[in-house]
Order: C-alpha cells, then structure tokens, then sequence
C-alpha cells in the first residue's frame, strides 16, 4: 500500500501523486532526488530478477550488451565506458568469465593489455537479456501514452548531463545553480 508524500518545506505534496514509502523530514529539500533514488532501487531490483533467469547481475548485462554490440574490449575501455571504477570491474569480469560467459585474449596491439569477449555461451545469453530488457521497459513505460514517454526519456536524459557534469567538476560542492534558497522548484530558477 502506498501512502501519500508529505508536505516538503517546497509546499504541500501534488495531488494524486504518492511516494512507495514515505519521504523522510530530511529529504524534504531534495524531492527528486529522494524519488530518483527510489526509482533507481526498484529498476535494478526488477533487472536483478528478469536478469537472474540468465545467471546475470543487472551491471553484468549491461556489460554483456556493450560486448555484443562492439565486439572485444580492454578491462579499461570498459571502466570509462560503464562509468565504473577498476576494482568493480575486475571482480565483475571475473565473475562473467567464471561463470563461462567471457574470457580474455591478447590485445594484438597492445601487449600489455587483454581484451574481454564474450564465448559462445555469453552470445547465446542475448535473446534472453534483451527479452528481459523489454519486459523492464514495458513495466516502466505502462500507462504513459507516446508524448509522456517522449517527454519522460527527455528530461531524465536532461537529469543524466546535469549530474555527469556536476560529477566531472572537481570544484562542485553542493552548488544549486538559480535554485531559490529552501524552494524545490527547477534549478534553472523556472516554475
């Protein structure tokens, strides 16, 4: 049973919208963030299970959809790639190439390095993970009609570039660009 947003310091909650849990005092200055977060949990709990069938974690498919689509890969191509760190990926191919679904070979331009394929048993993986992928779609997608969908991709795509670049600043420090002092409205200082 969901229970209704309470009042954030922004103003009383919208009428008919309902957060799955409810949202704690503190996090009454970050609205968004709050359900971002959330809704982040839940996408990979549902990819964890749809996934699970295909003996996959959600951030090992992920990796196996970037191998089919461009063949081998450095271990540090996919770091910059997935955005991760080298020590996550590192246990993360290994648990893929214990499991027999991608193994390495010498780089033949680079003898320091090895690039990271799938074998035959993470090529017959992809039928299933992009099956899994469009049943999560379509329970993320239920009930928007094209023009919500549209503007739904647009402006968590829009969140994405915000945050990459906010994380690639090394001076970024709780800046809040426009954003009225206490206000939950856009930082851009629109309404």
């Amino acid at each position: 049973m969901t229970q209704p947003a309470p009042e954030t310091r922004g103003g009383p909650p919208v009428p008919g919208q309902e957060a799955t849990v409810p949202v704690p005092a503190a996090a009454g200055d970050g609205p968004i963030s709050h359900t971002i977060f959330r809704l982040a949990r839940l996408h990979r709990m549902l990819a964890g299970q749809f996934l699970r069938r295909s003996g996959l974690h959600p951030g090992q498919g992920l990796i196996m959809m970037h191998l089919w689509e461009l063949g081998a890969q450095r271990q540090t191509d996919l770091v910059r790639l997935m955005d991760s760190d080298a020590a996550t990926m590192t246990r993360t191919i290994r648990r893929l190439e214990q499991a027999g679904f991608v193994r390495r070979r010498p780089s033949p331009t680079d003898r320091r390095a090895s690039l990271i394929e799938p074998t035959a048993a993470g090529h017959a993986l992809r039928h299933d993970v992009e099956q899994s992928w469009s049943r999560l779609e379509d329970l993320v997608a239920a009930g928007l009609s094209i023009d919500e969908h549209t503007a739904a991709l647009h402006t968590l795509e829009r969140l994405e570039r915000t945050l990459a670049e906010a994380a690639a600043d090394p001076t970024c420090r709780h800046k809040a660009r426009g954003r009225p002092a206490g206000g939950t409205g856009p930082a851009d200082g629109r309404a």
